[in-house]
């Protein structure tokens, strides 16, 4: 293919040439092509020129229909094209990922009215992929055991051939098993346990082998938030291990949905523990001949953590609302774990002289010396409870901990924003009362550009909103009472956005109740893959869809998307993260809650009017707008120009 899809002249700069071509884009090609030339787009172009020019962190705030998507890829793929390194796409989650690379997404519309060849290629975070470990275990499962038996009668040939490959391709992704409910996914992926390291199955894996492909992406590679991240805080780990990082390297990074970064990197620097992994772990050095001082050794590192965590399990208070569980940091839990890393330091100490005796298998020894320096950088933590947040969760298989450090700024300035490229935050909402400040602080962005366009369409024609007033309160019955007669006034349509799971599965137990919705087709989120979900949702014109994660991203323009419905304001959740963030503030309702409340809100709104034809209907069902007066000013500065909430 050519390599840029404009005559380049080698003598002057190329992000200037880059930017005129664009510019010939929407105000001449896509228009011939049935586009309408959007001004907002346009200043967004020439905003993006200068970032790419200076290679500076940007702040880009484009309200919905834009176009800012077409935007930010144009820039990324001529610019990748010239420095020959991919550019990165990194999504808030696989859901937008997906609305991104769809046969009728913007990358497709490029390729389409262009005529610009584009190679991108997906990087999906592991999780996303079947582990072929977990799903011979499953596959003894007495309820479900005939269907993952299925789901490996299925596997590509190679994975079970003893002998070399010949021919493979990338396989195992989520999109293959979208009939798979949540909890029956998990049961057969990857998770942060799996010992990938000795897996006589690594080199067959579709987690592996999509690896491989995504790699030798030309133009973009598209890849989560969380999976981004990942790769940073893996990036020097595993160049010392002798692996390559988990991403190429890149020319330019563009995080959609920017707004959400923090709470990806705070997922990704995070450690999870189990006493059943490091007993699993450690005991791999009694498989070779070991002097008894160290065999001593991990008895007792065995014991010990296993009183760890029984006491973590009795020091750990319930959440109302979540399943992570709070850890009571007390003298007698920090004695435990100082014990645990002191063990920890002495069998360090033993493996220095085993490893001189080369009795041990050196990749085993290399393997355990990892995940032992992998504890003492977690449990390190607690002697900096400042710095501390961690929880427990109960799980089939035992104990789960989860520390994490309380802030990402750091790490996001040392190996994210120093880097010499251009970074693009990209999103309808990122601004909070006209300041970048609540985003950038978080992130620890100090130097950047911004700017923020409104979206162009016509929303006190297009839109309708309400806000139902509440006899007794806003009780869980009066809502439900509200959403049926919502729901019947569209006759579905309609996209219900819920704070938690917990207040979907309620809805959906009761729903059936009422008679209005009898003949009305719902989907849940959790029930089966999420972008399966969402076209079916889309194709099944008076469907009803609820979720949880889509606040952001969804893109339904047309009738099947008439009426969106926001079951509460969507405060953050009553976690140990924001449990946490709210200790230090000394303001914590407005200067965490709120925030994140409006930015959240702002994006529910959103995924209503989606192009210039759509019209609708939006509800918040909150008595919260009217018992708290600050509340409901603060929700009604929001709203798009001229709507105003209506009682139902």
């Amino acid at each position: 293919m050519e390599r840029y899809p404009f005559h380049y002249d080698a003598t002057k700069p190329f992000i200037p040439q880059a930017g005129e071509w664009i510019a010939d884009v929407f105000y001449d090609i896509l228009p011939e092509a049935g586009f309408e030339v959007r001004d907002e787009q346009i200043y967004m172009a020439f905003q993006l020129e200068r970032a790419f020019a200076d290679k500076k962190t940007i702040f880009a705030e484009a309200g919905v229909g834009t176009g800012k998507t077409l935007v930010y890829l144009l820039y990324a793929i001529c610019y990748a094209r010239y420095t020959r390194k991919p550019a990165i796409i990194a999504c808030a989650d696989e859901s937008l990922i997906e609305q991104l690379v769809k046969p009728e997404g913007d990358i497709a519309k490029l390729v389409n009215h262009l005529s610009l060849a584009v190679d991108a290629r997906l990087a999906k975070s592991p999780d996303q992929y079947l582990c072929l470990v977990k799903l011979d275990n499953a596959r003894l499962d007495d309820e479900d055991g005939l269907l993952y038996q299925e789901i490996y009668d299925g596997l590509p040939d190679f994975v079970s051939m003893p002998k070399a490959m010949q021919t493979f391709h990338a396989y195992g992704d989520r999109k293959d098993y979208a009939y798979l409910n949540d909890k029956q996914w998990s049961a057969a992926n990857w998770d942060p346990f799996q010992d990938c390291f000795v897996c006589d199955k690594r080199h067959r894996c579709g987690q592996t082998l999509s690896r491989e492909y995504y790699r030798h992406s030309q133009d973009l590679i598209v890849c989560s938030h969380d999976y981004y991240m990942e790769h940073v805080w893996t990036y020097e780990g595993r160049k010392r291990e002798g692996q390559l990082p988990l991403l190429p390297e890149h020319s330019s990074v563009v995080f959609d949905e920017g707004h959400l970064l923090e709470s990806a990197g705070m997922k990704a620097l995070s450690y999870n523990l189990k006493h059943s992994v490091f007993e699993d772990m450690i005991v791999r050095l009694l498989q070779g001949e070991v002097r008894e001082s160290l065999a001593v050794l991990i008895d007792e590192a065995i014991l010990q953590s296993e009183e760890m965590f029984r006491l973590l399990r009795a020091q750990s208070r319930a959440i109302l609302g979540s399943e992570r569980r709070e850890v009571l940091l007390s003298d007698k839990l920090l004695a435990e774990v100082r014990r645990f890393r002191s063990i920890l330091d002495a069998i360090e100490e033993e493996l220095v002289f085993e490893s001189e005796m080369y009795t041990l298998n050196d990749y085993q020894l290399r393997i355990v010396e990892e995940h032992i320096e992998m504890l003492q950088k977690a449990l390190l933590l607690f002697d900096q409870g400042d710095k501390l947040i961690c929880w427990t969760v109960e799980s089939d298989s035992g104990l789960e901990l989860v520390i994490m450090p309380r802030t990402v700024k750091e790490v996001l300035q040392e190996k994210v924003f120093s880097l010499p490229i251009p970074i693009v935050f990209s999103s309808a909402t990122m601004s909070v009362d006209g300041s970048f400040d609540y985003v950038a602080d978080n992130l620890g962005a100090a130097d950047y550009v911004s700017f923020s366009v409104e979206s162009p369409f016509d929303y006190e024609k297009q839109m309708k909103a309400y806000a139902p007033e509440w006899p007794q309160g806003d009780t869980f019955k009066e809502k439900m009472q509200a959403a049926a007669e919502l729901l019947e006034r569209t006759e579905g349509r309609a996209l219900l956005l819920f704070p938690t799971r917990e207040e979907l599965f309620l809805f959906k137990q009761q729903i059936s109740a009422y008679p209005q919705c009898a003949d009305m087709r719902f989907y849940y989120e959790g029930d089966q893959e999420i972008s399966h979900l969402i076209s079916q949702f889309e194709q099944d014109e008076l469907s009803v869809l609820c979720a949880v994660s889509l606040w952001e991203g969804l893109n339904i323009p047309g009738p099947s998307l008439s009426n969106v419905i926001i079951w509460a304001l969507p405060y953050p959740p009553q976690d140990p993260v924001f449990l946490a963030k709210r200790e230090v503030s000394a303001n914590p309702f407005e200067e965490v809650d709120l925030p994140y409340m409006l930015l959240r809100l702002r994006q529910g709104l959103g995924r209503l009017i989606r192009s210039r034809e759509d019209e609708g209907i939006v509800s918040i069902l909150s008595g919260e707008l009217k018992d708290r007066p600050e509340v409901g000013s603060r929700v009604a500065s929001i709203l798009p120009k001229g709507i105003v909430l209506n009682p139902l």
